[in-house]
């Protein structure tokens, strides 16, 4: 894979309870296409991945929620899992750190539960989205439209539903934050491998 996110800095915000599939792969995807991501959290130190119903692995937190920046980067990914964004939507700073995002017209990326951080951003109305089926309500009454397929871009939004659409999700938030079509690479990173 070119590096075709050399010099783009990738905020990963997440919470614990986060579904740690969801955080590795596309971070790995991202890395090997050259960007710089960071972990951005409001738990001290580490955060606690999660797989499905069990605990997995800790993760260092790169920067703390409240001293983190949406103008100090390039893009947002918003990894799944129920608790994780269940618990960011309720955090006053993490709402209005993904809504910058949104303001400043920047690319984000959401997988599975994520979209639910993004309807208490408010900026859900009049998009195209998918994500974990039991979302669907929530995001037709935020005004959203949802549809059942593995990856959707809207704008500059990426949506998926779950761990095993990660591969499409990886090739298309690639896309979308590189701003390169990426039909014609077939390398791991776009895949997810």
């Amino acid at each position: 894979m070119k590096p075709i996110l050399k010099g783009k800095k990738v905020a990963i915000l997440v919470a614990d309870g986060f579904e740690q599939i969801e955080l590795v792969e596309p971070k790995k995807a991202l890395e090997e296409a050259g960007a710089e991501t960071r972990i951005v959290s409001p738990a001290n130190g580490t955060v606690q991945g999660w797989k499905h119903f069990d605990p997995a692995d800790r993760f260092p937190v790169d920067i703390a929620l409240d001293a983190a920046r949406a103008e100090e980067f390039d893009a947002l990914l918003l990894p799944g899992g129920v608790a994780n964004p269940d618990e960011l939507r309720t955090i006053a700073r993490a709402v209005r750190f993904v809504r910058e995002f949104f303001d400043a017209d920047k690319p984000v990326a959401a997988i599975c539960h994520g979209p639910w951080t993004l309807i208490d951003a408010g900026v859900m109305r009049g998009r195209t989205v998918t994500s974990w089926p039991s979302l669907k309500a929530d995001l037709t009454n935020a005004g959203a439209k949802w549809v059942d397929r593995e990856v959707v871009v809207d704008e500059r939004l990426v949506t998926s539903r779950k761990p095993a659409d990660i591969p499409a999700f990886n090739r298309r938030m690639l896309e979308q934050f590189s701003a390169v079509d990426l039909r014609h690479y077939s390398s791991s990173a776009a895949k997810g491998a």
